[in-house]
């Protein structure tokens, strides 16, 4: 097969190495619009069953993802400045640099081509592909040039973010929610390799408004945020890269595939930086992908809309989790004023996919601890 690919991310990549490696002759080439140099973002997460999906299908891939690989078994959720550590939360944390280049390394190996600084914007250069695969990002402009066969909807959440770094470590994946007088700020962050943390902030709206960050410079803003968060960052800085306020766009697509084009990876379909899911999203999609094609072979069609059955129900769940997760943090103002302990469990069960039992299980302490707080109810 004649495959193109645009968009070098972890998707797009995957998927290249996945096709070459089952066999040579196949013509896979990748075509990336950001240098290869380019080091936007800080770190990623995946949980223990995202990377078990790489780790079957590609260990050699898993072992050079996973090298430097930070891994902690417990979360911190930080309210009213008590920190309450949720147990047998393990999630494995690496530079997204450092999952690029494994990939990079990996595609070459097998003689995959790389284009970097190559921006498409259609599909014309390809007409001669046998499939053309859209993993092009959030913003993908391929389906946006073809949005009336994808028919894509782009839901703009209200909350505004910033993904900064810092050189402090924070060992659990902290959750930490911090008030002042201009409103409620959030950071999400952990350490993702030896020597720094991802570290990014979340507010709402009126926060964002009454601080004057709609007014603030990109090194104003950072210098709010290390105030506002100053106790925690114990004496670090931030440290900016590209850190601009953002809305995340949650993305859906009512058509994943028109012609030979697919789209998959956030080109199809977002989470939520608030579940860690992106990354995983993306690769699953590499894979279901490629099963397809290993269930159909060269027959396109098919091969398509095999990709839609096998990975649809599992991509539609874990974006309606990540959907109520966003909505969790977006309505906050009344759960303010619970304890520490009923905080933390609110948070635990906030996607509807986790209850009582599933906490008892998971953290018994904690499900120990919120039932002494509440008597009154019946678990």
């Amino acid at each position: 097969m004649k495959i193109r690919i645009i968009g070098g991310g972890p998707a797009g990549l995957f998927y290249a190495y996945l096709m070459k490696r089952d066999d040579p002759a196949h013509d896979v080439r990748v075509y990336e619009r950001d240098p290869e140099s380019a080091t936007y973002g800080w770190g990623v997460v995946f949980s223990d069953v995202a990377l078990a999906f790489v780790r079957d299908l590609a260990p050699e891939l898993y072992q050079s993802m996973t090298r430097e690989q930070e891994v902690f078994d417990e979360m911190a959720v930080v309210h009213q400045g008590r920190q309450v550590t949720l147990a047998h939360n393990t999630f494995h944390r690496m530079a997204r640099i450092d999952l690029l280049k494994a990939l990079h390394a990996h595609c070459r190996q097998v003689g995959v081509p790389i284009e970097f600084e190559h921006r498409l914007n259609d599909v014309a250069a390809f007409a001669d592909a046998d499939l053309i695969v859209a993993a092009d990002g959030a913003h993908s402009a391929i389906r946006t040039r073809y949005a009336e066969h994808f028919q894509p909807t782009l839901d703009e959440r209200p909350n505004l973010l910033a993904w900064y770094g810092t050189t402090r470590l924070f060992d659990p994946l902290s959750l930490i929610f911090r008030q002042n007088a201009d409103g409620l700020a959030i950071a999400h962050t952990y350490r993702y390799s030896r020597t720094h943390s991802t570290f990014l902030v979340e507010v709402d709206p009126d926060t964002f408004r009454r601080a004057g960050l709609d007014r603030m410079s990109e090194a104003q803003s950072l210098t709010w945020c290390e105030q506002v968060f100053a106790d925690d960052l114990q004496g670090h800085r931030l440290l900016s890269n590209k850190s601009n306020w953002f809305r995340y766009t949650i993305v859906k697509n009512r058509h994943w595939h028109w012609r030979n084009i697919v789209l998959i990876g956030d080109a199809l379909r977002t989470g939520h930086p608030s579940v860690g899911s992106g990354t995983r999203l993306a690769m699953q999609d590499s894979i279901a992908l490629f099963d397809a094609f290993k269930t159909c072979g060269n027959d396109v069609p098919a091969m398509l809309e095999e990709f839609v059955r096998i990975r649809q129900p599992g991509s539609d769940a874990l974006q309606k989790a990540a959907i109520k997760s966003t909505e969790w943090y977006e309505n906050l103002g009344p759960k303010m004023q619970l304890d520490p302990i009923s905080f933390a469990y609110d948070y635990v069960t906030r996607s509807g996919r986790v209850d009582h039992a599933d906490v008892q299980k998971r953290d018994p302490e904690l499900a120990h601890a919120y039932e002494q707080l509440h008597p009154e109810r019946v678990f």
